[in-house]
Order: structure tokens, then C-alpha cells, then sequence
């Protein structure tokens, strides 16, 4: 094994002690919300509020009872015929909020059973959206169709993984640097894609296919000037790569904690396409969104794939990635193509932040908590090339959701590390990579 590979898999080590803080300060899950909602909430000075759907759409008659953090009950409530719920409260603050499961609908269950009160925080004169994450109707469903659904679910999730990862994979492979700050860039995307498409007077209000392109040209530029402004000159100063990786870790934590002082602790979804009903495809049930997201990001990983074969930059980022010094031999312009790759990277990984968080919500630690699943994604095919991360992600993505159909859905990360390590075991230098020699 190299010494890059120990100190990426130290660095996943590293990330997976502290993901479990990460986890336990997620205060919401994973959303859908309804623009009649946020209209509705507007009454309120501080509140709650949500919406509960299914597969099937809204479920109407759901018990929500919001409490303080002394169990003092402040407001009960049960939601409308569109799956609405809202509860206003006394004053900002910490508050729990606790959905009676034994009012679901038969068929109906919570992804998290574990999951039934969430707490959150509610700023002064601003409403919170809470949502809880139901699970898939199940009855009348075989076996066969639910491993088909979740199959397409962890292609969905490896291909937007695998968006994210590229980026991390190819500058590993241009500077050797591990960086941590990738996490960050993701966040960063899907921050500002929200504030662009919340309606005018909270954000800009565009739609969201606008403010994903914009969020992502704004993560490009803010990765080439984080190349410029830092690495450049760290990389002239003949900086170490274990002293960059610890810079990478403290411009992870300034970057996230900028986020959060901005957008808040909190977690929120977008605007457009909040409330869709599945629809069937053959054996699969998925939302249009779902459909949407897949699409976008083949169209995106066929055009990195295309670019990386056929263009001249691509090839030149190709041959950097394999043998740097060579590659400076044979007349490429280095320092040129590592700004492109900054560039691409960036760009990727706000674009990825985009797609993950129209999945799921946007939340300041989204990048952190999808960090550990891009090393394994970048471990797993072969640190340093781009294929490898696409191919890498893909196995992690699958093993992650089908690993939910025998075994709780808290549990499903750890499942993908444990093929990360199977694989490893096998083949030390990934699906693609290639052997070296030691000594």
C-alpha cells in the first residue's frame, strides 16, 4: 500500500470518529414541504411546521405534539387533507417535536421508528420547518419490488456521491492532498441554491433548476480561488502533506461554522418540487424529482467521462494525475491544470449539493455527513482516478440502500465501510487502481 493510501485511509479514520457528532447535531430529516405551508406559517411570529406525506401523497390525521425541553406540552395538533401541520409557539427557542406513530396510516411507517421526536431550533420571529421521514408503503409490495426500488435508490444515491467525489478524487491525484474542506463545497452549493430559490423577501426567488446551475458556477469560482489563495502558495512554500491536511480540517471547520452563522443550525428544504406522489415504473415506485436527479446527473457524469477521454484538458488532467513530474516534462502547464481541476471540483461538488439536498434537505453539516461516504466512494475505486471514484460510489451507494431491506436504516453507512474494507482485503489498490511497488 503507498504512503498517499495510508494517509487517505487515515483520513477516513479520522472522519469517521467524528461523524457520529455530526449525526447526533442533525436536528431534522429528510423533508418534503408544501408551498401552502410556508404561506401558512407566515401567521406565526416563532413556529413549527411541516408536512406529512407517503408514497401515495399527504396523509391527513397525524398527531404532532410540540413540547419544551422540560416536557411541558406547548401545542398539539394533527394534520389537514394535504398533510399540513402547524404549531405556534410562546417564544424562540429548543423545542420537541413528537409524531404519534400509532396514527399512521396501516402500511405506513417512520424509515426510523427510533425517530418519532425531533428536536429543533426555533429563531426569534421565524417559523421552522420540521419533517419526519416516512417510510415506503410496503403492503402488497413483494420482496422483488422493493429490492427493485431500493436498487434504484442506491444508484440515485452512488451517482450523486459519485458527482461529489470526482472532484476529491482527481485533486488527490494532481497534489496528493487529502481534503477535507471538499465537505464544505457541497454544503456551500446547496446553501446558496436555497436562498436563491426561497421567495423574495427570505431569498431571490428563482426556481431551482437556475439557482443549482448559479450555485454551482459560485462553488466553482470558490475553488479556484481557494487553489490560488492557499494552496499555491502552501504548495510553493514546499508545505508537507500531513501540515495541508491539517489546514484542510481548520478550513473545514471555518467554512462550515461561516455557513452556519449564515444560514443557520437548522434544517430546510427548497422550494420547488416539495410534494410529489410516486409514481410506477414497472416494479419501481419513484418520484418525477427522483427521475429528474438521476437524469441530471448521468448528463453530468457522461459529459466529466466524455471530457476526460476527448478533450485536451481532460487529457492533460489524465496524464497530471498519473505521473506529475512527467506530465510538467512533456510540456503541460502543471499549476494550469491543477486550478482546472480546483475549478471542475468545486463546481461538482456544489452541483452534488444541489441534487443531495432537493433529495433530502439543506442543512449546514450536509457535506460533512456526506464526506465519509465520498472517501469510501474515492477509496473503494482507486484513490486518484476519476472513473474509480464514479465506480466506487456507485458500490458504496447500492450497498447502503439495499443493506435497508434486511437491517435498520441507522446502520446502513456502516455496511458500506464494511464492503470498503472486504474490497480492500482483496484488491489493496481499489476496483481501478493499479499496484505499486514499495522499496
Amino acid at each position: 500500500m503507498s504512503r498517499r493510501l495510508a494517509v487517505a485511509l487515515m483520513a477516513v479514520l479520522f472522519t469517521t470518529l467524528l461523524a457520529p457528532a455530526a449525526f447526533a447535531a442533525t436536528s431534522t430529516t429528510n423533508s418534503e414541504t408544501s408551498e401552502n405551508a410556508q404561506v401558512l406559517a407566515q401567521a406565526a411570529e416563532e413556529a413549527v411546521t411541516g408536512v406529512v406525506t407517503g408514497d401515495s401523497g399527504p396523509i391527513a390525521g397525524i398527531a404532532i405534539v410540540v413540547a419544551d425541553l422540560d416536557d411541558t406540552i406547548i401545542g398539539n395538533t394533527v394534520t389537514d387533507d394535504e398533510g399540513r401541520w402547524l404549531v405556534e409557539l410562546p417564544a424562540s427557542g429548543q423545542y420537541q417535536v413528537t409524531i404519534d406513530a400509532d396514527t399512521l396510516p396501516e402500511g405506513v411507517a417512520l424509515r426510523d421508528p427510533d425517530r418519532t421526536t425531533l428536536t429543533v431550533n426555533v429563531g426569534s420571529s421565524r417559523t421552522q420547518t420540521v419533517q419526519f421521514q416516512i417510510g415506503e408503503e410496503a403492503v402488497g409490495r413483494s420482496f422483488g419490488q422493493r429490492l427493485a426500488s431500493q436498487i434504484v435508490s442506491g444508484i440515485r444515491f452512488g451517482m450523486i456521491i459519485a458527482i461529489t467525489a470526482i472532484g476529491l478524487s482527481l485533486i488527490y491525484g494532481t497534489t496528493g492532498l487529502v481534503n477535507f474542506a471538499h465537505g464544505e463545497l457541497v454544503t456551500l452549493g446547496a446553501v446558496i441554491a436555497w436562498f436563491l430559490n426561497a421567495p423574495t423577501g427570505t431569498g431571490v426567488g428563482l426556481p431551482l433548476i437556475a439557482a443549482g446551475i448559479i450555485a454551482a458556477v459560485a462553488t466553482a469560482g470558490a475553488g479556484g480561488a481557494i487553489e490560488l489563495g492557499l494552496w499555491r502558495p502552501l504548495r510553493r512554500r514546499r508545505a508537507g502533506l500531513i501540515q495541508m491536511l491539517v489546514i484542510s480540517i481548520g478550513l473545514m471547520l471555518t467554512i462550515r461554522h461561516l455557513v452556519r452563522i449564515w444560514f443557520g443550525g437548522g434544517s430546510r428544504t427548497y422550494y420547488d418540487y416539495a410534494i410529489q406522489q410516486a409514481i410506477a415504473i414497472g416494479p419501481i415506485r419513484i418520484t418525477p424529482r427522483d427521475l429528474v436527479v438521476m437524469t441530471l446527473a448521468l448528463i453530468v457524469l457522461v459529459g466529466i467521462a466524455t471530457m476526460l477521454t476527448t478533450t485536451r484538458i481532460g487529457k492533460a488532467m489524465r496524464a497530471v494525475s498519473d505521473n506529475r513530474d512527467l506530465a510538467e516534462s512533456s510540456g503541460i502547464d502543471v499549476q494550469r491544470v491543477i486550478l482546472i481541476i480546483w475549478i471542475l471540483g468545486g463546481g461538482l461538488a456544489g452541483f452534488g449539493g444541489v441534487l443531495a439536498a432537493t433529495v433530502e434537505n439543506v442543512s449546514h453539516l450536509l457535506g460533512f455527513r456526506l464526506l465519509l461516504v465520498m472517501f469510501a466512494g474515492v477509496i473503494l475505486g482507486g484513490i486518484g482516478t476519476a472513473y474509480g471514484a464514479l465506480l466506487g460510489s456507485l458500490v458504496v451507494g447500492l450497498v447502503t440502500e439495499v443493506s435497508t431491506l434486511w437491517l435498520p436504516t441507522e446502520l446502513k453507512l456502516v455496511w458500506s465501510l464494511i464492503a470498503l474494507i472486504v474490497i480492500l482485503l482483496v484488491r489493496p489498490q481499489g476496483l481501478l487502481g493499479r499496484r505499486e511497488r514499495v522499496g
